[in-house]
C-alpha cells in the first residue's frame, strides 16, 4: 500500500503548511521567515507560553451555533483575527501582498499591510479586503508625510505603527545565509532605490538588516506619535507593546488599540512571550483602548486563549505566510477556513456562543 504524501491531503492545521512552505521555498529564504533574533530563545517562549494557558470551559450553555463576529476599531469582521503587518510576501509567492488581502476579505477580516510590502499599498487596497497600514517610522520624515497622505487617500481603515524596531533584530541565519532580496522583490511601497541596499549581498550581512538601519528612525518618541495622531483621522494602532507602562502610554497619545506583540520573537530575544505580558496590558489600560496580541498564534485554540485572557482579538504572522508559499492565494484562503472552523470548535467546546462570552472563562496555568 502507497502511503499518502501530506502535500497530497488537505491541512488539517496550520502548522501543516509548515512543511509544505518548506518545501517549496528556498533555504535561505525559509530561514528568513522561520527565524528569530539571537538564540531564538522568545520563539520558543512564545508556543511554550500559550501551551500552559489552560482554559476552563463551561457546560450545559445551550450553544447550538456560534457567531464567530466581532469588533476591532470599531469595525465589525467575521472573526476577531487579522492578518499580521508581513514585509515581502512576494519573496515566497508571486500571489504575494495581492493574494493574502484577497484571502483576508474573502474570510472577512482585516489585513494589515507593510510599509516593507512587496506591492504597492493602492493596488492592495483595491482588492477589496478592510485594509490597515502598518507603519515603520522612516528617517526622512517626508517620507512619512507622503505615506500617510497615500494611506488615507487610498481609503485604509487604520493606521498601525511598529514600535519595536528601532534597529532590525540580529538575526543569526539571515547572517550566516548573507540574505539578501532578489532583485525583482522591492520595498513596494518607498520611492524606487530606497531599498537599494537590501539587494546588496556580502559575506556574514544581512542585507535587510543593512536597509533597515539606513532606513528607520531609531530614535521614535512619544511626541512622534502625538505629532502622528495630529495629522492622520484614523484609528491609531500601537504594535510592540510588552510593559504595561507603555500601554498606558499609548492611550495617552490617543491609541485606539494596541497590539501585545514581541515581534514573534525577532526584535529582543530573551523578552517575555506576548501572552505572557497580555493580562496585565488588560488591567492597566481598563478599558481606554483595545488590546489585541500577536506572536505564537497557531490555532483557534489560541484565538480562544487569547480571548479568555482579555485580548479583542490576534493578529496571525508565519501561518498564512507557510500557506501562501505552499499555495499562493488558495492556500491562504484554506488556511483562514481552517482557522475559522477550528475557532468555532473551541468557542463551541468552551460553551461559548461568540468570541465576547469568552472573556468570561477562567484560565489556569497548567505549567
Amino acid at each position: 500500500m502507497v502511503e499518502p504524501v501530506l502535500t497530497d491531503l488537505p491541512a488539517v492545521s496550520l502548522t501543516d503548511y509548515a512543511e509544505r512552505a518548506r518545501t517549496v521555498l528556498p533555504e535561505d529564504v525559509w530561514d528568513y521567515v522561520d527565524c528569530g533574533s539571537a538564540s531564538e530563545v522568545t520563539v520558543s517562549a512564545n508556543r511554550r507560553a500559550l501551551d500552559r494557558v489552560a482554559v476552563l470551559p463551561r457546560v450545559l450553555r445551550g450553544v447550538d451555533t456560534v457567531d464567530l463576529g466581532a469588533r476591532l476599531i470599531g469595525r465589525p469582521y467575521a472573526m476577531p483575527v487579522g492578518v499580521a503587518p508581513m514585509a515581502y510576501q512576494r519573496l515566497v509567492h508571486p500571489d504575494g501582498e495581492l493574494g493574502l488581502a484577497s484571502a483576508a476579505g474573502a474570510a472577512g477580516i482585516p489585513y494589515l499591510a507593510s510599509t516593507l510590502g512587496s506591492t504597492p499599498l493602492e493596488q492592495v487596497t483595491r482588492v477589496g479586503a478592510d485594509v490597515w497600514f502598518q507603519l515603520y517610522w522612516l528617517r526622512d520624515r517626508a517620507l512619512v508625510r507622503d505615506l500617510l497622505d497615500r494611506v488615507v487617500a487610498a481609503g485604509c481603515r487604520a493606521l498601525v505603527v511598529t514600535v519595536d524596531v528601532p534597529v532590525l533584530g540580529r538575526r543569526p541565519r539571515d547572517l550566516r545565509n548573507a540574505f539578501r532580496l532578489p532583485h525583482d522583490v522591492v520595498a513596494a511601497n518607498l520611492p524606487d532605490g530606497r531599498d537599494a541596499l537590501s539587494h546588496a549581498g556580502a559575506p556574514g550581512v544581512s542585507a535587510l538588516a543593512a536597509h533597515t538601519a539606513s532606513s528607520f528612525a531609531p530614535a521614535l518618541r512619544w511626541a512622534d506619535l502625538t505629532w502622528l495622531r495630529e495629522q492622520v483621522d484614523l484609528p491609531l494602532v500601537v504594535k510592540g507593546v510588552l510593559d504595561p507602562r507603555d500601554a498606558v502610554e499609548a492611550v495617552r497619545v490617543g491609541a485606539d488599540a494596541v497590539v501585545v506583540s514581541n515581534h514573534g520573537g525577532r526584535q529582543l530575544d530573551g523578552a517575555p512571550a506576548s501572552v505572557t505580558m497580555l493580562p496585565e496590558v488588560v488591567d492597566a489600560v481598563g478599558g481606554d483602548c483595545q488590546v489585541l496580541l500577536d506572536s505564537g498564534i497557531r490555532s483557534g485554540t489560541d484565538v480562544l486563549r487569547a480571548l479568555a485572557l482579555g485580548a479583542a482579538g490576534v493578529l496571525v504572522g508565519r501561518p498564512l505566510l507557510w500557506a501562501l508559499a505552499a499555495g499562493g492565494e488558495r492556500g491562504a484562503r484554506d488556511a483562514l477556513t481552517l482557522l475559522a472552523a477550528e475557532l468555532t470548535d473551541a468557542l463551541t467546546l468552551a460553551g461559548c456562543v461568540d468570541p465576547a462570552a469568552a472573556a468570561e472563562l477562567r484560565t489556569l496555568d497548567a505549567g
